[in-house]
């Protein structure tokens, strides 16, 4: 993870990604390739922001086939049945995860300048399915399967 884009372009090193996984609260979910992990996906689930994916990541031998929208959809299928908001941000800079993003649903809700680094803006983007107040979490049914 942190020796590809954007990680690596934002100069994040191999401790940060690390941190990523092990912060309290957050959920991470791989996809294997036999013993190989082909790629993950973090979320949080407390706070304002409340469906927030951390991370999405797809291991360079394992881009272009799809795998990062099953980790998106997979990622949405949990957030949803618990809160009506997704949130993500992406690197100003990173225009095909932009464009990945948008294709996906996914709306600019703000913008958040220098976040990591003079004139490196994050994309604060939100994909919903209607207001908080409305929502009603989906609940687990009991009984016979």
């Amino acid at each position: 993870m942190a020796a590809s884009d954007p990680w690596l372009k934002l100069g994040l090193k191999k401790r940060h990604c690390l941190k990523t996984f092990s912060v309290p609260f957050r959920e991470t979910y791989l996809a294997r390739s036999g013993r190989e992990i082909a790629g993950l996906v973090v979320i949080a689930m407390y706070g304002t922001f409340r469906g927030y994916i951390q991370s999405l990541f797809v291991a360079p031998a394992f881009r272009g086939q799809g795998l990062g929208e099953e980790l998106m959809n997979f990622a949405e299928g949990k957030i949803f049945a618990r809160s009506p908001n997704v949130f993500l941000c992406v690197s100003s800079f990173n225009k095909g995860a932009q464009r990945f993003y948008r294709r996906l649903g996914y709306k600019r809700a703000g913008v958040i300048t220098d976040f990591f680094e003079k004139g490196s803006d994050e994309l604060l983007l939100r994909k919903t399915v209607g207001p908080l107040r409305s929502f009603s979490p989906r609940r687990k049914k009991h009984g016979k399967r």
